[in-house]
């Protein structure tokens, strides 16, 4: 008997230990395309939000600490500053593509690339990862949603369920106020990154 414990444990031993070598070997051959997968979704998004610019340059100067205290005194903290990219043409800067990601949304987190040109304007959003509900929060997904953005110069948007009148009003998703609100948290976030590190380095 005692035997025959043994042998049921060693063979288990041995199952677990092939399938964790097939999970590790399965893991680097999928690393570096998942890898390349993202990067390539970033770059698209960078250029959907600011179709003008020629390349994308990696913001050398964000501090992550600073950018945590922003957000932190604009109320924003369920927010993170991703990522900072200077949107560049012929070598003079157009604007900004700030990454952020909201956690306070109905299904999971959602993080959104923003552009942002040199005087304030937001030239349009993109989603990297967004999971809400099919039929609700992922009509933030739809261009009559993430549109509302485009083209507005304020300081900060608000969510109204009345109808938008401009002037920074995004109209709430029909039975999605939740990712409404998370969704406008990203833009916000990125707007007071922007108006507190960024407004004027490139003028």
């Amino acid at each position: 008997m005692k035997s025959k414990i043994i042998k049921n444990t060693l063979i288990l031993t041995a199952i677990t230990l092939v399938f964790g070598l097939l999970l590790g070997i399965s893991y680097e051959i999928t690393k570096e395309p998942i890898a390349k997968s993202q990067i390539a979704a970033k770059q698209e998004a960078y250029r959907l939000v600011m179709p003008d610019a020629e390349e994308f340059q990696v913001y050398e100067d964000f501090d992550e600490q600073e950018a945590i205290s922003i957000l932190q005194a604009g109320d924003l903290s369920e927010n993170t500053i991703e990522e900072v990219v200077t949107a560049m043409q012929a070598g003079e800067a157009l604007g900004y593509v700030i990454t952020t990601t909201n956690g306070n949304a109905y299904g999971g987190d959602i993080t959104v690339s923003v552009g942002i040109a040199l005087d304030g304007t937001v030239t349009g959003i993109q989603f990297l990862s967004i999971s809400e509900t099919a039929g609700l929060g992922m009509n933030a997904a739809r261009p009559d949603f993430y549109e509302q953005f485009n083209d507005q110069q304020v300081e900060r948007f608000v969510v109204t369920k009345t109808g938008a009148s401009g002037d920074g009003e995004i109209d709430a998703l029909s039975g999605a106020t939740i990712t409404s609100n998370a969704v406008v948290g990203n833009v916000n976030a990125a707007l007071a990154y922007f108006q507190e590190v960024l407004k004027g380095v490139n003028l």
